[in-house]
C-alpha cells in the first residue's frame, strides 16, 4: 500500500525511477527485519521514506564517480533529514505532490501508450510484472522489457519530475485519463484470453481514478471518467454467468448491479457537472452510462436521451466507434430498420473492418428483421475476429442459432 507514495517520493528527490525502485524495495527489507522486533511505527510510510532517504544519501557518499548533480542530491537530503532514529512524518501535501508528479512521468506522451499502461499499474498501481503480464495475457519479459524501455526513454528524454502547467498539463492530463480509461476499458471487456472480465484491472484503474480525482480535485473530466468506471463497475457482476460466460446487458439481472457504485457515480457524475457545464468525453460516456442504471429493467432506457449524447459524443470524440454505438442506440428508439443502413455505411467505409463488435451488432440487427441467413454470416465473421474466447464463443453460438432458424 506505502509502496507507490514511497517510490514517488524517492524519485521526486533523486531523479531517478530505477534507483527510487531499488530503495524503496531496500526500505521494505529493512521494515520486515526491524518491524516484527520493535513493532510497526505510527507512519509506516513515513518511516519507510526517512529510510529510503537516508539509503539514497549512503549511496551518493559511496560513490565518487557520480555526477555533481548527485552530490547536490544528497546535500538537499541531509539538509531534510539530518536524524533518522525518529523520522518526521512528511506534509500529506508533499505526498500527494509526489504522487501527482510520478502519474504524469508514467503516463508521458513520449512513452507508447502500452508502456504508459504498464510503468503506471508499475509504480502508482503497485502491481508486480508478474501480476500486470497476467491481467494482459503476456509474457513476464514482454511486460518486464516494456517498463525498462519506457524508464530508459524517460531518462534519455530527460523528463522533468514536475506536474506541467498551462497547456502543457491539459495534455499531459489528456494522456494520464487516457492510460486509465485503457487499464479499465481492458478489465470490463479483455480483448483477448479465456476471461471476458478481469476486475483486478477495473478495480485498479478506479482506484487511480479516485487518486487522480484526490490530487486534482477542480478538473471536471477527471471526475467524468471515475463516474464512468464506478458506474460501469456496477454491472461487473452480472456481466458473467456461472461459468463465465458473458450475459449481455438486455438479459442481465438488474438486481444484482452494485448500487453503492451506481451512488457513487452519479456523485462523481454531478461533481464533474459543477465544475464544467461543457462535457467532455469522460463526462459524456458517464452520462450514457448514468441512462442504463437508471433503468430497473431495459425497456424502461431512455434511448431517445441516450441517442442524443451519443450525438454530442460524436462532436466531442468523433470516432467510427462511437458511430457505431449511436446506431446501437437508434436501433432501440426506432427499431433496427432505421439503425442497419447507418451499419452498413461503417462496413462500407473500411474502418472497422477489423472489429469485430461491428460484425456483431450488424448480426444483432439482421437477425432482429429475420434475415437469419445473413445474420449468421455476420456473427460468423464476428467470431473469426473475436480474439477474446469467451466472446468468440457467444458469436459461435449466435451464428449457429441464426443458421438453424434460416433453414
Amino acid at each position: 500500500m506505502e509502496f507507490p507514495r514511497v517510490v514517488a517520493t524517492l524519485a521526486r528527490v533523486t531523479g531517478d525511477i530505477d534507483l527510487a525502485e531499488e530503495l524503496a524495495q531496500d526500505a521494505l527489507v529493512d521494515a520486515l527485519r526491524q518491524w516484527p522486533r520493535d513493532g510497526t511505527p505510527a507512519n509506516p510510510g513515513a518511516w519507510l521514506t526517512a529510510v529510503g532517504k537516508r539509503k539514497a544519501i549512503d549511496r551518493f557518499r559511496r560513490d565518487r564517480t557520480l555526477a555533481d548533480k548527485y552530490g547536490q542530491v544528497a546535500l538537499t537530503l541531509e539538509r531534510e533529514y539530518t536524524v533518522f532514529a525518529d523520522p518526521p512524518h512528511p506534509a500529506e501535501e508533499t505526498i500527494a505532490d509526489d504522487r501527482l508528479r510520478l502519474i504524469f512521468v508514467a503516463c508521458h506522451p513520449v512513452l507508447p501508450v502500452a508502456a504508459r499502461a504498464a510503468l503506471t499499474l508499475r509504480l502508482i498501481g503497485g502491481l508486480t510484472t508478474t501480476e500486470i503480464a497476467r491481467a494482459y495475457v503476456v509474457p513476464d519479459a514482454t511486460i518486464a522489457q516494456r517498463i525498462v524501455r519506457a524508464k530508459r526513454t524517460i531518462a534519455n528524454a530527460g523528463v522533468a519530475f514536475d506536474v506541467p502547467e498551462g497547456g502543457n498539463r491539459r495534455e499531459r492530463l489528456d494522456s494520464v485519463l487516457e492510460v486509465i480509461y485503457l487499464i479499465f476499458n481492458e478489465g470490463y471487456s479483455a480483448t483477448s484470453g479465456d476471461d471476458w472480465l478481469r476486475p483486478e484491472l477495473c478495480a485498479e484503474a478506479t482506484r487511480l481514478g479516485r487518486v487522480l480525482a484526490g490530487l486534482m480535485p477542480d478538473e471536471p473530466e477527471i471526475h467524468g471518467l471515475v463516474a464512468l468506471m464506478e458506474l460501469q463497475s456496477s454491472r461487473l457482476r452480472a456481466r458473467v454467468g456461472p461459468s463465465g460466460q458473458p450475459i449481455l446487458m438486455a438479459d442481465q439481472d438488474r438486481r444484482r448491479w452494485d448500487r453503492l457504485l451506481i451512488g457513487r457515480g452519479e456523485a462523481a457524475l454531478h461533481r464533474a457537472g459543477e465544475l464544467s457545464p461543457i462535457r467532455g468525453r469522460y463526462t459524456l460516456q458517464a452520462a450514457i452510462a448514468a441512462c442504463h442504471a437508471h433503468a430497473f429493467r431495459p425497456e424502461e432506457t431512455d434511448w431517445a436521451k441516450v441517442v442524443t449524447l451519443y450525438g454530442e459524443l460524436a462532436v466531442a470524440m468523433p470516432s467510427p466507434i462511437v458511430e457505431l454505438n449511436r446506431a446501437v442506440a437508434i436501433s432501440h428508439a426506432s427499431g433496427p430498420a432505421a439503425a442497419l443502413p447507418l451499419v452498413n455505411q461503417l462496413v462500407e467505409s473500411g474502418f472497422l473492418e477489423r472489429y469485430h463488435l461491428l460484425h456483431s451488432v450488424r448480426g444483432d440487427l439482421l437477425e432482429k428483421l429475420e434475415r437469419h441467413t445473413e445474420a449468421a454470416a455476420a456473427f460468423g465473421r464476428a467470431a473469426a475476429l473475436a480474439r477474446n474466447a469467451r466472446e468468440r464463443e457467444l458469436l459461435e453460438r449466435r451464428a449457429a442459432a441464426c443458421r438453424v432458424v434460416g433453414t
